[in-house]
């Protein structure tokens, strides 16, 4: 009898196998959260429509969610900050100079909902806004730097203007028109002078042949497109100059889901617009463009907003519980001279704090 209970109990041992622990949560920056900010970025940058390229300056917060073998879903808080290549360059992103704060900033906020299937991720929605730093927290450091200012002030508006009429009277290629202002700055002491940034595109007309009518010339069509950006710097007083730079940057292939019409910063001009210096109407009243990206990829079966956002919710309050957690630990008597390790987030900071 007592060898038939033996073998009974045998028999069930395996079925009480140890449940296998959740693995360690990640730390903001540990390589593999690296990893994800990095497939992060680029899908942001490759699906932003205006103004300029995006760099990565701190993971806020990474929560990663097991959906089976060798599959995750991953929660990402990124701080972002505004880099001096527009949206259309082909410069990579590694080669783009972050603007310094004097320059007056503007940081990114994303969130971002990843999947990690076989050790690969893929983005399956994101949510992002911009804004610069204020204009008193510039003058703080710099007084005399001069700030951003709104993209349809007077002022920004004839410099590009001017800038487009004289670069056009002068070149032997194609026309150019304004895509849109990137952005702009007023300085009035000890010189008053209007500095400004654009993205322009290739028509097909020349210049030449523009001012004889110029209403004709469109943009080139998708398999010639020709897009740019500019500078321009109109000095006011004590003397007046005008000094612009164009640099084209010829012919580019867009992704396959980016269409041009959607391609960043390509819009038309529409009927009974002010088409002089291919002038197209800029963001009301602002000074810099808002990221303002909210995008699910279509490929993805789990990607709505709304899941999204209630997912952002739920990985937020579990870190203020953790966050709580790990305080009140803190207050365990320690040895003299121990140092505690750093909190796994949010992540170091690359550049600079705004």
């Amino acid at each position: 009898m007592k060898a038939l209970v033996a073998l009974i109990l045998l028999v069930q041992l395996p079925i009480h196998k140890a449940v296998p622990a959740p693995p360690a949560p990640l730390g903001c920056d540990d390589p593999e959260s690296e990893a994800a900010a990095e497939i992060a970025l680029s899908y942001i940058n490759g699906h932003s429509h205006h103004g300029y390229k995006f760099a990565l300056n701190r993971i806020e917060d990474i929560r990663m969610v097991p959906q089976g073998p060798n599959k995750d879903i991953v929660f990402l808080e990124l701080d972002l900050l505004e880099t001096k290549c527009p949206i259309l360059s082909p410069t990579p992103l590694a080669n783009c100079t972050v603007r310094t704060f004097a320059e007056h900033a503007v940081e990114g906020d994303c969130d971002v909902k990843l999947q990690k299937v076989d050790g690969t991720f893929s983005v399956l929605a994101s949510k992002c806004h911009s804004h610069a730093d204020s204009s008193e927290d510039i003058l703080k450091v710099c007084p005399d730097c001069p700030v951003l200012t709104s993209l349809n002030n007077t002022e920004v508006l004839e410099t590009v203007s001017a800038a487009l009429n004289d670069y056009n009277s002068k070149t032997t290629g194609s026309y150019l028109r304004l895509l849109e202002i990137g952005r702009a700055k007023i300085q009035y002491h000890p010189g008053h002078i209007v500095a400004t940034e654009f993205a322009v595109g290739a028509t097909n007309c020349s210049a030449e042949e523009a001012k004889a009518n110029v209403g004709v010339c469109q943009l080139l069509p998708e398999d010639q497109s020709n897009f740019g950006f500019c500078t321009a710097v109109m000095v006011k007083s004590p003397s007046q100059d005008l000094q612009v730079d164009c640099q084209m940057y010829g012919h580019q292939v867009p992704a396959p889901d980016i269409p041009l019409l959607s391609w960043p910063g390509v819009t038309y001009i529409h009927p009974g617009q002010d088409t002089s210096a291919g002038l197209a109407p800029s963001a009301v009243g602002v000074t810099n463009h808002n990221l303002a990206l909210v995008h699910n990829n279509p490929v993805a079966s789990e990607s709505s907003s709304s899941e999204f956002l209630r997912s952002m919710v739920s990985a937020k309050s579990l870190t203020k519980r953790a966050v709580a957690e790990a305080a009140q630990h803190d207050k365990v008597p320690r040895p003299v001279g121990f140092v505690p390790p750093p909190p796994p987030c949010p992540g170091r900071i690359r550049h600079f704090d705004i």
